[in-house]
């Protein structure tokens, strides 16, 4: 499981390699270069819808698993 500062190097990780600019990830996804910058710094509090538009915009997928989903 990635913590918020893990989550946010895996970010600027793909962001630097797909060769964007914070800015230009924002202007990309729609949310303004601070939600970027803070969200690469390890900001805590960001919005899910957020998180998933920029993991979007990077071609990220997210998979959720549980140990209840062995029993459906």
């Amino acid at each position: 499981m990635l913590n918020q500062p893990e989550l946010g190097n895996y970010i600027r990780t793909h962001r630097k390699m797909s060769g964007l600019t914070q800015v230009q990830l924002a202007e990309m996804v729609g949310v303004g270069k601070s939600v970027i910058y803070d969200l690469e710094k390890g900001k805590e509090t960001v919005r899910l819808s957020t998180l998933v538009k920029i993991l979007s915009g990077l071609n990220i997928k997210v998979k959720l698993q549980s140990p209840l989903d062995q029993s459906l």
